[in-house]
């Protein structure tokens, strides 16, 4: 979300633009990088209505066969390739039909890895052929009832409250293409204007589409935003275009879905383009990745790490707080707000190894590592980052993990934003201690655009096992020449 300076750069900037006096059905309200709330409860009444069908599948099994962990296990798997066939992705547009390929090869396959499964395992039955087609069959028919009835339940929600959209590119392209979208009303998008550098053309009376607004400086589109509670921008033709940043870059921090949408396609490039999501029959992609998802596997380790290096490191926590205490004087803790996961602040702990001259010095300052009043005890805990351990409370408590972008101070992170373009998509995620680019030398004084980088790829190509090898090369590091 955007800070609270922020809100007000775009609340105190003037009148507000004249926009389409158009909410959505839940307000002003401005949702996260990943699309309307909507969709993800649509996603999981999809994964209920698979579990369910899974279960009730398993009924043609004898007593014997259906065992309560082979039945888990085998509700897991259909779920995991059903998820890894992107199955649960948008479907804004979707029928069940253009799915039942792919659901009908996963099926197959889960009820074989099952009749494979309960084979070779001792106390189970074997599962005759017969018992495998009708189970098959009967999940078969009720995946596509139930899948049918989510996907007309998605198109009527997203005809009876579409999307408030702005479109991004010159206005007689975004004319024809909002007339596109205004004849096809199972789109979902409810168009509120047109932001252009171009300036407001005048209004032909033979155009295709009616008259919207138009939005011709960076300020006019951020209340635009607000007051109608835009939740997606349609970038018309390259979203690459130097034109487009200052929009691309103000969207990002007011966190709008972005997608750029070809008003032109070329037939050559359509049949190289890899099988995407489609827009009134114009080719759409996401610009921005989705939002960091919340994963139960990286919470646990966050939370067995940090406790088991709580307990083990209380001593050195202990001996580091009472020598500072005896040679620094009182405020051993350092205290610090923080931007963690979606622009939410957090207080940041640390020890206390140096201190500034007033609080805005600490708020607005970069780096005091190098400073030279500081004592030697306190170069030593910066040079081998120890007064940095105390933060494993903070990921215990969890304000952040022990993997993921570092946590930077507010006045930082506004300036970052309007400089860097990407910077504000390091909060998808939670922050944390160490990332990918602390493991590639980017600590202290460094380049935020190659943080940038870093952070949004650890972020785009996460997993579980990452996590441990990025921690196990953080410990092989430990004893660094300089802090973060």
């Amino acid at each position: 979300m955007a800070s609270a300076g922020q809100r007000r750069a775009v609340d105190d900037t003037g009148p507000l633009a004249t926009v389409i006096a158009q909410r959505t059905a839940d307000g002003s309200r401005i949702t996260f990088i990943g699309g309307p709330a909507q969709g993800h409860s649509s996603r999981a009444f999809l994964c209920a209505t698979d579990a369910t069908a899974a279960l009730l599948g398993t009924l043609v099994l004898t007593p014997v066969q259906r065992h309560p962990l082979l039945v888990a296990g085998f509700v897991v798997l259909v779920l995991a390739l059903y998820r890894n066939a992107g199955l649960y992705r948008r479907f804004d547009e979707r029928f069940m039909l253009d799915d039942l390929p792919t659901v009908t090869g996963r099926l197959a396959v889960a009820w074989c890895v099952l009749m494979a499964l309960a084979a070779t395992l001792p106390p189970l039955e074997r599962i005759s052929p017969h018992a495998v087609l009708t189970g098959f069959a009967a999940q078969g028919v009720l995946t596509f009832l139930g899948r049918s009835l989510v996907y007309w339940r998605r198109r009527a929600t997203l005809a009876r409250r579409p999307c408030t959209t702005l479109l991004v590119g010159p206005e007689q392209t975004a004319a024809r293409v909002a007339a596109a979208l205004q004849r096809s009303p199972r789109s979902g998008v409810n168009l509120v204007g047109v932001v252009s550098g171009d300036g407001a053309a005048e209004q032909r009376a033979d155009d295709p589409a009616p008259p919207l607004p138009v939005l011709t400086t960076v300020g006019d589109m951020r209340r635009a935003v607000l007051q109608n509670g835009v939740r997606r921008a349609i970038v018309l033709g390259s979203a690459g275009a130097p034109e487009h940043l200052p929009w691309l870059r103000s969207l990002s921090e007011l966190h709008c879905e972005i997608w750029e949408l070809d008003p032109e396609p070329s037939p050559y490039v359509a049949q190289h383009r890899a099988p995407g999501r489609q827009l009134a029959g114009f080719p759409v992609r996401p610009l921005v990745a989705p939002p960091f998802p919340r994963h139960p596997g990286k919470r646990a380790l966050d939370l067995a790490i940090s406790s088991l290096l709580l307990v083990l490191a209380s001593p050195v926590l202990l001996t580091c707080a009472v020598w500072l205490r005896l040679s620094e004087g009182p405020g051993v803790v350092f205290r610090q707000e923080r931007i963690g996961k979606d622009g939410r602040p957090f207080t940041l702990l640390k020890f206390r190894t140096h201190r500034p001259a007033d609080p805005m010095e600490s708020a607005t300052r970069w780096s005091v590592a190098n400073e030279h009043r500081m004592p030697w005890f306190c170069r030593f805990l910066r040079r081998t980052s120890m007064d940095e351990l105390l933060q494993l409370w903070n990921v215990f408590r969890g304000d952040m993990s022990l993997v993921g972008p570092r946590p930077e101070r507010p006045y930082f992170v506004v300036q970052f934003s309007e400089t860097h373009p990407g910077y504000s998509e390091r909060h998808r995620m939670p922050t944390g201690i160490t990332g990918l680019a602390q493991i590639n030398g980017l600590r202290g004084d460094t380049s935020i655009e190659d943080r940038c980088r870093f952070d949004n790829a650890y972020i785009d190509n996460w997993s579980l096992w990452r996590d441990i090898s990025i921690l196990l090369r953080t410990a092989s590091e430990f004893f660094r020449p300089t802090g973060s």
